[in-house]
């Protein structure tokens, strides 16, 4: 069979959280329309057999969206993207062609096309005219050492075969990696914390969805009755974020947890409780103690 890692990557809000989702047929990765929404490196796996009849193993590691680090935090997510394209089969880069070539997927282009074999993903092509989609194509070909370039959808979930169909052409021959049955190595803790956020940064506006981390305090099922119960405290930067979350007579943090619980539900195919806290802990995002609390550890990502 074939088997490699391919890392997804690219600036951040191009789409690639909703890409390795499509790919994979399981959310594995929290979308908004927020950048640097991803933080950590995760995996998606993609289990499948080929026009050949060859079986295939590919692992996606979804990476935070590239950007110039402001914090500790952003510096963990740069560390994740650099972590991330080391010792892969392959690299996706994801373009947001709404927006056009920017100057950092020029340079990122530059420096990684003579190493890990590229492919490039032009994202979001049903939101583009066919002279936006043609104008990136022409500029693209100062790149000749790109082994593709695929239009696609990630949204909608068009072009996907395509994109698949160039990456097993990157795989080497190879062992299966992963049960056919996971289609992620994150935890269902981990997930959880995810889906929280993700609730908050639809939620939240302005700056206050940057600056919020979720911490578990509970996840387990109670042993009279098939219910997951769940406890975890959203952690704010400011004093003043923490009433905001909360919202008037709870109604924010209620609606929070009542999107977030629908998504547990679905993940653990069993009821939830879920129990909400908000706590601030002041300019956690620089403290390497705190980030380390919250699952952002610089340590892990050197393992």
């Amino acid at each position: 069979m074939k088997s490699g890692f391919i890392c997804i990557t690219g600036l951040a809000n191009a789409g690639k959280s909703t890409l390795i989702n499509s790919l994979v047929g399981e959310k594995v990765a929290i979308v908004s329309w927020r950048p640097q929404t991803t933080r950590n490196k995760i995996l998606g796996i993609v289990n499948g057999t080929d026009e050949s009849g060859d079986d295939y193993q590919v692992v996606f590691i979804d990476t935070p969206g590239i950007h110039s680090a402001k914090n500790h935090l952003g510096d963990y997510m740069m560390k994740s993207v650099e972590v991330g394209l080391k010792d892969v089969d392959g690299i996706l880069y994801v373009v947001d062609t709404a927006k056009g070539l920017q100057k950092e997927d020029y340079e990122f282009i530059e420096k990684h096309a003579e190493g890990k074999p590229l492919i490039v993903v032009l994202n979001k092509e049903d939101a583009v005219t066919k002279t936006t989609m043609l104008d990136v194509l022409q500029k693209l070909t100062a790149f000749p050492q790109i082994k593709a370039v695929v239009p696609a959808s990630a949204k909608k979930g068009e072009n996907l075969e395509p994109i698949m169909n160039e990456l097993l052409a990157l795989l080497p021959e190879g062992v299966q990696m992963f049960p056919e049955d996971m289609f992620t190595d994150s935890s269902m803790r981990f997930m959880a914390a995810e889906i929280i956020r993700e609730k908050g940064l639809y939620l939240l506006d302005k700056e206050i969805p940057y600056g919020i981390g979720v911490y578990i305090n509970k996840f387990e099922m109670r042993e009279d009755k098939p219910i997951y119960e769940i406890d975890a405290d959203i952690v704010v930067e400011k004093q003043s974020h923490k009433a905001i979350v909360i919202g008037k007579g709870g109604s924010t943090l209620k609606q929070i947890a009542s999107a977030a619980r629908k998504d547990l539900e679905e993940m653990t195919g069993e009821q939830v409780f879920l129990t909400l806290y908000v706590k601030a802990k002041p300019d956690w995002r620089n403290s390497d103690y705190l980030m380390r609390e919250l699952g952002y550890d610089i340590k892990d990502l050197k393992k």
